[in-house]
């Protein structure tokens, strides 16, 4: 397994959980010095930055691409792929696809977490898992162009009504025949969700493509009550090979819930 750390780029997300939050070359070097394998980029679309400049930045520092989040097509643009509104869900699929191709260029997946949306009022939730299995379709083949996969997260209750748990995610995959497809298990959601981490990810093991590595409070882990130990002797069981990634708060500033976080992978693997 590697490490990786979050570096983001979107002003509307700076109270978000994400570790570093400066200009990308000092988020890189920070990220080098406090001991990650990878990084993980928020950004705030496919323009931000050019992908030569993240090689240049990934090769100065010795630094790969974990993954690219799209969360920003939701908190900066207001789309999702469940949208009541034609046009934006054309836009938000739009938007994935350019991060896809973004991320595909460094070797590094897509993940679709915020811009899954939700159901409800004129949109059911049949209609609205027909949408998101439409998009996951499409993503799938964009991504498999890139030799990447595409990343689908379950979250919590409070962030979507959709799919909240790490087996219904899986079941989803299976039932949907979706292809390129892997999850995310993301600590911090399934704390809220799943009854037995380590259970649930043995049992949605071969689904797995990415892990976020947070505590129960989305702070650096140890810094709340998960026992990280069965987590990832799970992992090892299942043979993931991906990242543990910190998606988290920078508390009780980036630079400690870094090294917290490195620390506390470090003694477990």
């Amino acid at each position: 397994m590697r490490t990786a750390v979050t570096l983001c780029q979107v002003p509307e997300a700076a109270a978000g959980p994400f570790v570093f939050h400066q200009a990308l070359a000092q988020g890189f070097a920070l990220a080098k010095e406090t001991g990650f394998d990878d990084v993980e980029l928020f950004l705030p679309g496919p323009d931000h930055v050019s992908v030569r400049e993240i090689k240049s930045l990934s090769d100065t520092h010795g630094l790969g691409i974990a993954a690219v989040g799209t969360g920003a097509g939701m908190v900066k643009h207001g789309l999702s792929l469940t949208d009541p509104s034609l046009d934006k869900r054309v836009a938000a699929l739009d938007f994935i696809e350019q991060m896809i191709a973004f991320g595909g260029q460094l070797g590094a997946p897509a993940i679709l977490g915020s811009m899954q949306g939700k159901w409800g009022g004129e949109v059911s939730r049949e209609q609205a898992l027909e949408w998101l299995t439409d998009a996951l379709r499409i993503a799938g083949k964009t991504a498999a162009k890139f030799n990447v996969p595409f990343i689908y997260e379950p979250l919590n209750r409070y962030e979507t009504n959709l799919i909240n748990r790490l087996g219904d995610g899986a079941e989803f995959i299976e039932s949907s025949s979706l292809e390129n497809i892997v999850l995310l298990a993301d600590l911090f959601h399934m704390n809220i969700e799943e009854a037995d981490l380590a259970a649930s990810i043995r049992s949605a093991a071969k689904h797995i493509g990415h892990v976020h590595y947070a505590d129960s409070n989305r702070r650096a882990m140890g810094f709340g009550h998960t026992d990280p130990a069965p987590i990832v002797a799970a992992l090892k069981e299942s043979g993931y090979k991906g990242h543990l990634s910190a998606e988290i708060f920078p508390l009780p500033d980036a630079k400690v819930a870094a090294s917290q976080t490195i620390n506390s992978i470090r003694s477990v693997l």
